[in-house]
C-alpha cells in the first residue's frame, strides 16, 4: 500500500516553484508515486471505513471524476494562472451529491496549511435555505448539535457568514448568528506528521465520525439520508 511521505511534500514544493506544464510534464511520473497513488490508495481504504458510521457517503477511488480532486486549476476566470494546484483535495460526498457543495467530508493536504472539514461550503441558494430554516425552525435541535461536546473537542465551525440577518429570517431570532452563516462547515486541525503516519487513515476516520451529529442535521434538513 502507498503512503503519504515526506517527499510528497517535497513534490508539492517543487511544484509551486516550478508550476508550469513542461516541468509537470517532465515530473508527472513523480506525482503519480507521491501523490495521486498514495491518494487513491487511502481513498480505498476509507470505504469500507465510512460504511461503518456514514454509509451513504462515497469514497470513490477513480483516478478522474472520484474522490481525489483535479490537479489541473481552471484559470479561465483567475487573475492567478499557474496550471496546477499545490495542494491534495480529497472529497467524500453525498451518494446524491453532484458537486462539493453539497453535504461532505473533505481533507486538505499542503505544505502550508492541512486540515480536515466537513458540512457543505458555498451552498447553492435553495439549499442553503433549507438549512437556514431548519435551524430557525427547531433552534434547540441545532444547538445539541452544533454544541456536542465529542464534536466540539476537536472540530470548529467555520466559513463565511452576513452582516445582516438574511432575508425572511427575524433578528431577534434566538440563532440569528448561526442563521447569518454562508457556510455550514466545521474544520479540525490535521499535522503534517498525522498525513504521513501509519495511523492516517484510522484518524480520519475517528474524526469524520465525530461531526455526526453536524453532518446528520445537514442531511435532514436536505431531507437525504446520513
Amino acid at each position: 500500500m502507498f503512503t503519504f511521505t515526506r517527499n510528497t511534500f517535497q513534490f508539492l514544493t517543487e511544484l509551486e516553484a516550478n508550476n508550469n506544464r513542461p516541468w509537470f510534464t517532465e515530473n508527472k511520473p513523480r506525482y503519480e508515486a507521491l501523490v495521486r497513488e498514495p491518494a487513491l490508495d487511502f481513498i480505498d481504504a476509507m470505504a469500507t471505513r465510512l460504511k461503518k458510521f456514514a454509509p451513504h457517503f462515497r469514497a470513490d477511488a477513480r483516478k478522474v471524476g472520484g474522490s481525489l480532486m483535479r490537479v489541473y486549476r481552471d484559470t479561465r476566470y483567475a487573475n492567478d494562472k499557474t496550471p496546477y494546484k499545490t495542494n491534495i483535495g480529497i472529497q467524500f460526498r453525498h451518494e446524491l451529491g453532484k458537486d462539493v457543495h453539497a453535504p461532505g467530508f473533505y481533507v486538505h493536504i499542503a505544505n502550508n496549511e492541512c486540515f480536515f472539514a466537513a458540512g457543505c461550503w458555498h451552498p447553492e441558494a435553495d439549499v442553503l435555505w433549507k438549512i437556514r430554516n431548519a435551524v430557525a425552525l427547531d433552534p434547540e435541535q441545532w444547538f445539541e448539535a452544533r454544541d456536542d461536546k465529542k464534536f466540539n473537542k476537536c472540530w470548529a465551525l467555520d466559513g463565511d457568514t452576513l452582516i445582516r440577518p438574511p432575508r425572511g429570517f427575524a433578528a431577534d431570532h434566538v440563532a440569528i448568528d448561526d442563521l447569518k452563516r454562508k457556510d455550514f462547515i466545521a474544520v479540525a486541525p490535521l499535522s503534517k506528521e498525522e498525513t504521513i503516519s501509519a495511523d492516517f487513515v484510522k484518524l480520519t476516520a475517528r474524526r469524520f465520525s465525530e461531526t455526526a451529529p453536524l453532518m446528520r442535521f445537514l442531511c435532514k434538513a436536505l431531507e437525504v439520508q446520513f
